[in-house]
């Protein structure tokens, strides 16, 4: 397939681009930006071009220069992807590293990246972020060790810097939910002209219209917050609603203010919301959208509901910081009807993207293709695949098998093509999946929240830790629910914040084994990790 030269093109004078463009896209956020405390929450595409050129001026100010990296570490807030917007424009190469971070994981990112400086806020430094001689500069206000960003404002803008496509980009890392984040490498090419790029085109259903009120609700440290923000605003969407954070005391009064029609969130964060999820500020969604985690099917039941729209859809996405998007799967109402005391799943995630993505299922043992309907490893082929891992070209070469890389998810590629997910292969259980038995207990167990399930050893039943609402479960519920299940043990309950999760909310599953079954490990081999 010939691959078209989409446009926008190049970060770094997106935002001085769209505004050429005309943008009439107003951005509403859940709280005023830390690169701009003092300026409120509405803001025209003009004005956010300003601001990147104003913030491109301050790191040139600081000292950052073409080929640089810049890494920002902070609260999430949508002036990450502005951030990398305004390191880009000047040639730097933007390392966006997740607050959720670990001090030890972030100490030793950064020393892989070396960085000319470190942008944070008061905030986040206030934790005593580890930075050995390490240039630091705070975005909103004075901070002990640290440059205050405005006495670095009011300088010249420089020209914007002009790389070539191939030169790295955009510096991300994945979610670590196995131990410290591999830091993915990007290009103009493959995260702009290929990963973006192909969103940007004009698809049924999924493409933003220019009546939409667009909404995200995401880790903005990560990929996809860049890729959102480019093809989002590419679109002339009439409003764009950024929320920071997820708690439903601060993302829902904007969310109620201005009713989105299309709707981005975590996983984790559409659980959080789901008590409120008829509230009414979810009434005018047409499309919902996950990525980053599986969903569970009350979950998307409930906001399909919501919705008072004739045919809301939701889509599903599967796919990582490495690769982009693998495969969509569209979900209506009747999609995950109750039929015949069958469980409805959202473990089927489609099909591969027709002329884009290739997939196959391999023996995690011997690497050869397994037939349809059986279980193996997934690995994929796509034309926006990264340039690999920053300092860590053995552990790149790993995931490749020539023009191959493993995606390190266990699963079956059913008779009819598409992708059911069973695990994370170091996740996996010896027989059966994690993840399907998790959308069993939340199918049965209404007041469950979240349930994790995790393999306890040799001869041992799993173990299932669970957050329910009231911090309680009757035992005959409990009984009832699993009476037709695989052997479990006793559930242990947990409150939400027990949970140690990733910046892009997914449950880090080595940590509650470390905690609660000290000794047992993983089942499966974590080598593709």
């Amino acid at each position: 397939m010939r691959l078209l030269r989409p446009r926008p093109l190049d970060l770094g004078p997106l935002f001085d681009t769209l505004a050429e463009r005309d943008s009439p896209t107003v951005v509403r956020l859940s709280r005023p930006l830390d690169l701009a405390p003092e300026a409120g929450c509405e803001w025209t595409v003009p004005q956010l071009a300003a601001l990147v050129r104003e913030t491109a001026a301050a790191l040139t100010a600081a000292g950052v220069r073409p080929g640089d990296r810049v890494a920002v570490h902070k609260r999430n807030h949508w002036d990450y992807p502005l951030l990398a917007a305004a390191a880009a424009r000047i040639g730097a190469v933007p390392a966006l590293l997740s607050s959720h971070l670990g001090p030890d994981a972030l100490a030793a990112l950064l020393a892989r990246l070396e960085p000319r400086v470190l942008v944070s806020d008061r905030y986040t430094l206030a934790l005593g972020v580890r930075r050995p001689k390490l240039r630091t500069l705070c975005l909103d206000g004075p901070a002990p060790g640290a440059i205050d960003l405005a006495t670095l404002r009011g300088g010249a803008v420089p020209a914007v810097h002009r790389r070539a496509d191939d030169d790295p980009l955009v510096v991300i890392h994945t979610s670590g939910t196995t131990g410290l984040p591999k830091l993915v490498v990007h290009s103009t090419t493959s995260l702009i002209r290929r990963i973006t790029g192909f969103e940007t085109r004009r698809w049924p259903v999924t493409s933003v219209r220019a009546e939409d009120t667009v909404a995200s609700a995401v880790s903005f440290a990560h990929g996809r917050g860049v890729s959102w923000t480019v093809s989002a605003l590419w679109a002339r969407p009439r409003t764009a609603l950024l929320v920071a954070d997820p708690e439903p005391e601060s993302a829902l009064p904007l969310l109620h203010r201005h009713p989105p029609t299309v709707l981005e969130a975590l996983p984790a964060t559409y659980q959080q919301w789901q008590p409120r999820a008829a509230d009414g500020a979810f009434a005018a969604v047409r499309l919902f959208i996950s990525t980053f985690d599986a969903v569970h099917p009350p979950t998307v039941r409930e906001f399909l509901a919501a919705s008072r729209r004739r045919h809301p859809v939701w889509m599903q996405a599967w796919g990582q910081s490495e690769t982009g998007p693998l495969t969509f799967r569209f979900l209506v109402r009747r999609s995950l009807a109750r039929r015949d005391q069958r469980h409805p799943t959202t473990r089927d995630l489609g099909s591969p993207v027709p002329g884009w993505v290739g997939l196959r299922v391999v023996d995690p043992v011997t690497g050869q293709r397994v037939r349809r309907g059986r279980p193996g490893v997934l690995q994929a082929r796509v034309p926006g695949l990264c340039q690999g891992y920053l300092g860590e070209p053995e552990r790149w070469a790993d995931k490749l098998d020539g023009r191959w890389f493993n995606t390190g998810d266990f699963g079956v590629r059913t008779r009819a093509g598409t992708v059911r997910l069973l695990d994370r292969e170091v996740d996996m259980l010896p027989e059966g999946s994690c993840v399907e038995l998790e959308d069993v207990l939340h199918e049965r167990l209404p007041e469950v929240e979240e349930a994790v399930v995790l393999w306890a050893g040799p001869g041992q039943p799993p173990l299932p830790l669970l957050v329910t609402r009231d911090d309680r479960l009757d035992p005959g519920r409990w009984r009832h629910a699993v009476r037709d299940l695989p052997s479990l043990a006793e559930p242990v309950l947990l409150g939400w914040e027990a949970l140690p999760r990733t910046g892009t909310g997914k449950v880090r599953r080595h940590l509650l084994r470390e905690r609660y079954l000290s000794g047992a490990g993983a089942y499966g081999s974590g080598r593709w990790t």
